[in-house]
């Protein structure tokens, strides 16, 4: 607390389900991050940067307006233009968004994108679980041949076999089409109608308006009452049967591990044939990394043509805590190599000269801004870094500098010329 004009204020604190990600952490966000640039690279698929808040339609449209995301979750203002503005809860939706407005039709299909950054869903904030969180985004539109539902599917899995998670699985089902789709939502309603009033109040909500969700439901007793539901492979059409038989048949030439859950429905209403997820772990101790599937019908829900096309997304922060949990390695964290030392007043021009020179070259470099003493300086760069450049009034008249060695406490004078050469 601190008084301000004579009234005690409270020190603001980041909004509840928010995190500040600070430099201790944030260096295996960009190991990360890099690694998702090599794997786009290899596999063809150009970054692109959209917006952080779309037109609220966008996503009632897109998303569907009976999912939790937009019934619940969605940040949504009128801005000043009288317009509702929603910041994105996702990304696939702004991805379809960009290809039909910049008429991506026109070059080569499918289009590859990939993306990454902040998305906000006002959720109960948990471990691994947070309303602004960043998600890793990748998305193959204006294709409907299975063999890229294939590519996707082991572009996510090199992704995470590069990261170092282990024993990856593909958690695999279909959700059908518009045209098989209604005979299997009257079976599983058929099935469902005795246990109504078992259901959760979020599941009866769901009975009429899309039943299918009932089976993603997390309540103990709703699962139990799916458990013996019909399942959607018996009322697949020829053309998604015909589909997910090749998917299978590719994935399995890969070598991916795949299991099959007729429970696996995903949260948002755009899924077409495929869905999917990838867990990581081992039995009994699994983690979702990421999850995805194609959305053939997305671009004609928000106005455009029919444009085919399938993606996955991954939270970064699940999969840091992934990587952390199993031991990962997160390449060698950044460190400074050299602390520059003054060792009186009338040095410190010297020493930031040195600092410049090093910085200049490429060397990670750093100096005391506080005028502390000697004794302080080298007791800093103990701590944070491998080695010390002395530089005093001796160093000085004699156009040297005392370059030490921390780690082996060794020490020798060298010229700026000859400290530059030997750290590069």
């Amino acid at each position: 607390m601190v008084f301000y004009g004579g009234v005690i204020l409270e020190a603001i604190k980041a909004p509840r389900g928010t995190k500040d990600i600070l430099g201790d952490e944030s260096w295996k966000w960009a190991y990360v991050a890099k690694v998702c640039a090599g794997v786009a690279a290899d596999y063809g698929y150009s970054e692109v940067h959209l917006p952080i808040f779309e037109h609220t339609e966008l996503f009632s449209r897109g998303v569907g307006e009976t999912t939790d995301v937009v019934e619940k979750e969605m940040y949504t203002f009128i801005d000043r233009g009288d317009r509702s503005i929603t910041l994105r809860p996702e990304m696939t939706a702004s991805m379809v968004r960009a290809y039909l407005e910049h008429d991506m039709k026109n070059g080569s299909q499918p289009a590859k994108m990939w993306g990454i950054g902040p998305m906000f869903r006002y959720e109960r904030p948990q471990k691994g679980r947070y309303r602004q969180f960043v998600q890793m985004d990748v998305e193959a539109i204006g294709s409907q041949d299975a063999f890229v539902d294939i590519e996707i599917i082991d572009y996510a899995m090199e992704l995470f076999r590069r990261l170092g998670l282990k024993n990856l699985q593909v958690v695999l089902n279909s959700v059908g089409c518009p045209n098989c789709r209604p005979a299997y939502r009257k079976a599983l309603q058929d099935y469902l109608r005795p246990h109504y009033e078992k259901l959760c109040e979020s599941c009866k909500s769901r009975f009429d308006r899309n039943p299918l969700r009932i089976l993603d439901c997390k309540s103990p007793e709703d699962k139990a009452i799916t458990e013996g539901a019909p399942s959607i492979m018996d009322y697949l059409c020829d053309e998604c049967r015909e589909h997910f038989d090749q998917l299978r048949c590719g994935l399995e030439k890969i070598g991916a591990k795949v299991v099959l859950d007729k429970r696996l429905v995903r949260g948002l209403d755009y899924y077409t044939k495929t869905a999917f997820e990838i867990l990581s772990g081992d039995l009994g101790a699994q983690n979702a990394v990421c999850g995805g599937g194609r959305y053939d019908n997305l671009a004609e829900a928000i106005g455009g043509p029919h444009v085919p096309g399938v993606g996955f997304a991954a939270g970064v922060d699940r999969v840091i805590l992934t990587m952390d949990a199993q031991g990962c390695t997160f390449g060698e964290k950044p460190e400074k190599e050299v602390f520059v030392v003054s060792a009186d007043v009338e040095s410190r021009l010297a020493a930031m000269d040195l600092l410049h020179q090093l910085r200049m070259n490429g060397i990670a470099a750093d100096m005391d801004y506080n005028g502390r003493s000697m004794k302080s300086q080298m007791k800093n760069a103990s701590n944070t870094a491998k080695f010390a450049c002395i530089i005093g009034g001796n160093e000085i008249e004699k156009g040297v500098v005392t370059f030490k060695d921390l780690q082996n406490a060794t020490q020798e004078e060298l010229s700026v010329e000859q400290i530059i050469n030997k750290l590069k």
